[in-house]
């Protein structure tokens, strides 16, 4: 066991490749974010488990040796496989606060933007676009009581430039845009995973300024874990920033 330390340090570079692929494999088309999910959620902690239980071999074998820097390889392997663990270490001393089963926050829930382009085609959509009506306004209304729409002294025309100018700031691809109606429709991307959710923002003009409204749809799960609703908050705190 004399290359314990170098044999860890390989495992721990190993697994820290297949982390990347794990939470970024979508990003570079090598698979479905759904996929990568799944692999994170079946495989992370096993993988953590796996590199810190090798690591912690080798360093307890080089330190018995006095071998300080194979001991400091099979460290590093160690660290490495505990920081994997610390999601399921916390979340089990501390569980998170479940996020509501619903994928389809709205500004308007009584007249929630509809979206005119994207539709039930778009790629690996499993969840409708359609709003589902006064028992998801609801259970919004109960989980994020602060989401309701943006008002603004702006004018119409410069809140649809301004909404069109964040969009682009947060990274959303712009599908379609009518600067005549005073809407767009567009996909934002999560960093982690690479899912997919659709966004249409409509602007209305009211007399003192503008009210922009915004829907934000997830295309997959059915939690969005809070996403939807904190895209809203950030569009709305950078739209005013």
């Amino acid at each position: 066991m004399k290359h314990a330390g170098k044999i860890a340090f390989i495992v721990a570079i190993l697994g820290a490749a297949g982390v990347a692929l794990m939470l970024f494999g979508a990003r570079f088309g090598l698979w479905d974010p759904i996929t990568g999910f799944g692999l994170y959620r079946n495989y992370f902690n096993s993988l953590g488990m796996g590199v810190a239980g090798v690591g912690l071999v080798a360093l307890v074998i080089h330190v018995i040796r006095k071998e300080t820097s194979k001991a400091a390889l099979g460290a590093i392997a160690l660290a490495f496989g505990g920081a994997c663990l610390t999601p399921m270490i916390a979340n089990t001393l501390n569980p998170p606060k479940r996020a509501a089963p619903i994928h389809n926050i709205s500004t308007d829930t009584a007249n929630p933007p509809a979206f005119l382009v994207l539709d039930e085609t778009r790629p690996g959509a499993r969840n409708p676009l359609k709003y589902g009506g006064p028992e998801l306004a609801e259970t919004q209304a109960k989980a994020y009581p602060d989401i309701g729409p943006l008002m603004t002294d702006l004018p119409s025309e410069d809140a649809f430039q301004r909404a069109l100018t964040v969009a682009a700031q947060m990274g959303w691809e712009i599908v379609a845009s009518d600067a005549a109606a005073l809407r767009f429709e567009a996909t934002a991307r999560t960093p982690v995973f690479y899912f997919a959710d659709d966004v249409v923002i409509v602007v209305t003009p009211q007399a003192d300024g503008s009210r922009v409204d915004m829907r934000s749809v997830s295309r997959v799960g059915r939690s969005d874990r809070g996403v939807n609703a904190a895209r809203i908050r950030t569009f709305q705190q950078q739209f005013g920033a």
